[in-house]
């Protein structure tokens, strides 16, 4: 009998959202506890979302009902960096529905994100899981898991037959799929198909509570957001993304140790990744521009600084898919450590079905405007052009 692929409640558990936004909210409690924060919603597929207004309000609604349960803080408490006070806080932590607006405005859905960083930055993945699948569900009523995971077995038979033996024995797949999955339900039947037909090259899952039901391991350190915030926390703008990694490496003391690159362009933040910051971190995470001309450049700077780029991780999470994926190992191959963390090609990859892309991203920090730059054109996300502007000149953008 086929399942279908929709449950009645969307968020069921508020471990139901990308460990990184857990790992910067513990960074943010111990270092910006009082920041202000604004967030905007932008759906780049310009898809009329309109007549899902009130299904979203329904769904965010019932967020405010959840809170975290023992045996999640449980799970939380088992990791190493994961401190007390931290804990402590998300026992006592609720959504507040005040600090979000979702309404019309000018014939579009918008939706806003305004309050204290500290009590807003959970809302991001669930509200765009939430927008995705009560989308999902008008266009695709009909859709069972079934067809998912029929879905999944065709691309992991194409990798098996399209990789030799040598290859899959490095290849390190995560999902990353969130924030845009087709459902809760199809996730859930990804990842676990994952982990039993995968299992030497599937690392885990940013999803904490299937990281947590599954015994999987949660993965993801920073998000954009955490270096864009620092463009209004203190230091000046051209120190900004210096401060931001500085921050993270005192609160973390080696763990977590993946900077994510393009809030500002590769460029720009190699320049300010100097040989302390280097041996500080881990590796580095790929999220937009041309993947091995990226990879090129870390490794070429981390040959500057005398570190074997060997030594390091690369870590590649801009619209992957199997193929996208190989051809990246094979052009690295031998030259760097890589992993792959794959997000809708997993959990919205279904015949018939067209995938939305959306983000959610903060706006501006402390009333002040913050901006990404990114190394793709059209992935630029600020309100005030003239910000834009001086960011890039700061920083010697050029284009």
């Amino acid at each position: 009998m086929s399942v279908s692929a929709f449950s009645e409640r969307i968020i069921q558990s508020l471990l139901d959202t990308d460990y990184y936004k857990l790992t910067m909210m513990q960074a943010v409690l111990h270092h910006y506890p009082n920041a202000e924060v604004e967030w905007a919603f932008r759906s780049r597929s310009e898809e009329d979302l309109t007549p899902y207004l009130a299904a979203i309000k329904e769904q965010i609604d019932a967020l405010t009902e959840l809170r975290f349960e023992p045996a999640e803080l449980a799970f939380l408490e088992r990791i190493p960096y994961m401190q007390p006070d931290f804990i402590r806080f998300l026992g006592l932590f609720r959504f507040d529905s005040h600090y979000v607006r979702v309404e019309l405005e000018g014939g579009e859905l918008v939706v806003y994100l305004r309050g204290p960083w500290l009590h807003v930055i959970l809302f991001e993945v669930p509200l765009l899981a939430i927008i995705s699948e009560v989308r999902n569900r008008a266009r695709y009523p009909m859709v069972t898991l079934d067809q998912a995971t029929d879905r999944l077995e065709e691309k992991l038979q194409w990798l098996r037959d399209e990789a030799t033996v040598e290859e899959l024995a490095g290849f390190n797949l995560a999902d990353f799929g969130t924030r845009r999955r087709f459902s809760v339900g199809v996730q859930t039947e990804v990842v676990k198909r994952l982990k039993d037909a995968f299992p030497g090259n599937f690392v885990g899952t940013s999803n904490v509570h299937l990281a947590r039901t599954l015994n999987l391991k949660p993965m993801g350190t920073m998000a954009h957001e955490w270096i864009m915030a620092h463009q209004q926390l203190g230091p000046r703008l051209i120190d900004s993304q210096s401060a931001a990694l500085d921050c993270w490496a005192r609160e973390y003391r080696g763990a977590l140790g993946i900077a994510i690159t393009d809030c500002i362009t590769m460029d720009a933040f190699t320049a300010d990744f100097d040989l302390y910051l280097a041996k500080l971190f881990d590796g580095l995470r790929h999220d937009s521009g041309d993947p091995v001309e990226w990879a090129e450049k870390a490794i070429a700077h981390y040959r500057h600084l005398g570190i074997d780029p060997m030594t390091r991780q690369l870590v590649f999470s801009d619209g992957l898919d199997f193929p996208k994926a190989l051809g990246i190992y094979r052009a690295l191959a031998g030259r760097s450590n890589t992993s792959y963390g794959i997000g809708t090609q997993l959990t919205c990859d279904i015949p018939g079905v067209e995938p939305t892309n959306m983000v959610i991203k903060m706006t501006s920090c402390n009333g002040q405007p913050v901006a990404k730059i990114s190394d793709s054109p059209g992935k630029t996300m600020c309100r005030d052009e003239a910000f834009v502007s001086y960011l890039k000149h700061v920083f010697s953008v050029k284009r």
